[in-house]
């Protein structure tokens, strides 16, 4: 505690003469913000609690901070915002309400903020164009950057680069053991070697893989991210969730269909009760040395640091997410094969970049830009991402290491990190944001009732109660009855929009169905 106390410290202390220079004085203005309820030494809502402290002290303005369950966050916001009540000046948002907010005409553009040079600084350009995409819709920006969600994979790189295990690992599959593995197959045969036995010595059977399946505890971001590459590919980097004709479900195709066939193999090599088991508790198995692979957000990067918590710190390996052999385009209806020295790779944003955005009817909407903007200053975003707990994920130049970036690697040192470790992590995450293709984030309006349907579904998947075409078959039919309940002409609009599909898209497409 006495270390935190000090790095905070420090943060206070740098970021309290940066803002000196402004003249930004609120004295006599509260604003409200809402966030995900964790507490102030929880994910997301922590850092605002350091921030208030810092921006109360600079601007004598106050910031009352409203923690809202996750699972009731959206609609208590959305309750508000519909009613006219005006309770809420701001909230930190998953990227996937943003459609919501922008169809409703209830977040404002930041542009004018942003340019006129009176607030804590930071740079859009920061961020690469797969990030920027979460923030704004079309041209115009409306959020304040905060977090940055990708999944990457985490490996034991000491475990994998044990020349005893690669001897056996060759010996039964015929190549060498991949450092990291390059494609979802390798993935599988590694996977498969490692469970079932001691590798790690604690006199226990362990696992090659791990992850969470519980119902509403974001499992259906992993098979979005797993399933991507099965799906997107240089023929079709669009098309992941609909028809942009008609807005029928592509869900169903022999991608999507094949992506979910390999989940289920694939989390036969972890234990069994994680089909039931939270985020944390599929952390703490990796974290406990217990597996050697899983895949992720940033927040295991970081946490894999902290000694009260880790068992595998100076121990671990990152990478963008592995490719496929194969991947079905459902543009031109036809299989792409890929070589195993090139697979089909696709980097993912998948996640909720929980970031700041202001409402329209908030009375002090310059007030709260200057409070969001200040989460997105180089000190305090670096702080940010560098602290496990935080929730804050790495994504921006600034979070970089040189000459890629901006930052050093005494730096994150300084926050007690591993250089190996970080190295390997924040090349995963660079290689990843700036991916040849990125895979199709869903910001239109009912998005989280669709991936909601979808983490339903793939539950009664896992545990035997489906099939994999029943499953596929119900999430076609919930989301066709989510369509419809919002309005399927209008949608089709917001989706076009939010992929950047045109008319001459229409062309092609229209070809081949």
């Amino acid at each position: 505690m006495r270390f935190k106390f000090l790095l905070v410290l420090v943060l206070v202390l740098a970021l309290s003469f940066t803002l000196l220079a402004a003249d930004r004085n609120y004295k006599g203005i509260t604003i409200r913000i809402t966030v995900n309820q964790a507490g102030k030494e929880g994910a997301i809502s922590g850092p605002l609690y350091k921030a208030a402290e810092i921006w109360e002290k600079e601007t004598g303005g106050k910031v009352e901070i409203i923690e809202i369950p996750f699972t009731q966050h959206y609609s208590k916001m959305m309750e508000d915002l519909i009613s006219g009540a005006g309770n809420f000046d701001a909230s930190l948002i998953g990227s996937w309400w943003l459609g919501d907010l922008v169809a409703g005409d209830f977040v404002v553009p930041i542009d004018k903020f942003y340019n006129s040079g009176k607030h804590p600084y930071w740079d859009k350009d920061w961020l690469p164009p797969s990030l920027q995409t979460l923030h704004k819709w079309g041209d115009t920006w409306y959020g304040v950057p905060n977090d940055s969600d990708g999944q990457v994979l985490y490996y034991r790189y000491d475990v994998l680069t044990n020349p005893e295990y690669r001897k056996k690992f060759k010996e039964k599959y015929g190549y060498d053991l991949p450092v990291p593995p390059k494609t979802w197959n390798q993935v599988l045969d590694i996977a498969k070697f490692f469970t079932g036995w001691d590798w790690n010595g604690d006199g226990e059977a362990d696992h090659g893989f791990v992850m969470h399946l519980k119902v509403g505890g974001q499992g259906m971001f992993h098979f979005m991210s797993l399933s991507a590459p099965f799906v997107i590919n240089p023929e079709n980097p669009k098309l992941y969730w609909f028809d942009p004709t008609n807005m029928k479900p592509l869900v169903k195709s022999p991608g999507h269909k094949k992506a979910l066939e390999f989940l289920l193999e694939l989390i036969q090599t972890g234990p069994k009760a994680q089909v039931s088991w939270d985020l944390g508790e599929a952390w703490d198995y990796f974290l406990k040395g217990k597996a050697v692979l899983t895949f992720t957000w940033g927040d295991l990067g970081s946490l894999a640091q902290d000694p009260n918590r880790s068992k595998v710190r100076g121990k671990i390996g990152a990478s963008i997410l592995p490719g496929t052999l194969e991947s079905y385009d459902v543009v031109h209806n036809k299989w792409v094969k890929f070589t195993v020295d090139k697979p089909n790779v696709v980097g993912n944003t998948t996640g909720g970049s929980w970031h700041g955005v202001i409402f329209k009817h908030s009375k002090h909407p310059e007030a709260v830009y200057d409070f969001l903007s200040l989460m997105a200053t180089k000190d305090f975003s670096l702080w940010n991402v560098a602290n496990g707990w935080t929730g804050v994920d790495p994504g921006w130049k600034i979070h970089f290491l040189r000459p890629i970036g901006v930052a050093s690697l005494r730096e994150y040192m300084n926050y007690g990190w591993d250089p190996g470790d970080v190295v390997e992590y924040l090349a995963a995450y660079y290689d990843n944001f700036y991916a040849d293709l990125i895979f199709p984030y869903l910001m239109i309006p009912g998005a989280f009732e669709y991936w909601y349907a979808l983490d339903v579904h793939l539950s009664e998947v896992v545990t035997g109660q489906k099939t994999v075409d029943g499953a596929l078959d119900a999430i076609y039919k919930d989301w066709e009855d989510i369509t419809d309940s919002y309005g399927r002409k209008e949608l089709l609009k917001l989706y076009r929009e939010s992929i950047g599909w045109t008319k001459d898209n229409d062309a092609e497409y229209k070809k081949y169905h």
